[in-house]
């Protein structure tokens, strides 16, 4: 039977890695495809930068509760708080830009031409 808080640790190992791989991806991709993979990382819904905060702010309940027993130091507590509220900080100021990058990434609409209309000379019917 596997231990599951080994699991957890192999799970954090993944994601790391996979950062990396998304890191490589975003470094090579054309603006288009950076602005998209910066579109979901910002997303201020379900992003990977909310995510990381919230994980942040789990790690600084721990340490909370560690430092309460004495486990940990306080300022272990201090430093996982004090960065939860920067990366909260973090993604709120990058929020109000994450739309223009969305737009960058989104492919634009087909430029059909207009459909003709006909002007008032036109419609007059000749008696």
């Amino acid at each position: 039977m596997t231990d599951p808080s080994n699991s957890a640790a192999n799970l954090a190992k993944d994601i790391a890695l996979r950062l990396r791989v998304l890191d490589e991806y975003l470094t090579e991709a054309t603006p288009r495809q950076a602005a998209a993979i910066l579109s979901e990382v910002l997303d201020l819904e379900e992003g990977l930068l909310t995510g990381v905060t919230h994980l942040v702010e789990s790690g600084s309940r721990f340490a909370q509760s560690q430092a309460h027993r004495g486990m940990l130091p306080p300022e272990v507590w201090l430093a996982m708080g004090r960065a939860a509220n920067e990366l909260h900080s973090v993604g709120t100021d990058l929020d109000e830009h994450a739309t223009t990058i969305k737009q960058l990434g989104t492919p634009p609409a087909s430029t059909a031409p207009p459909k003709p209309v006909a002007s008032a000379m036109v419609v007059r019917r000749s008696r």
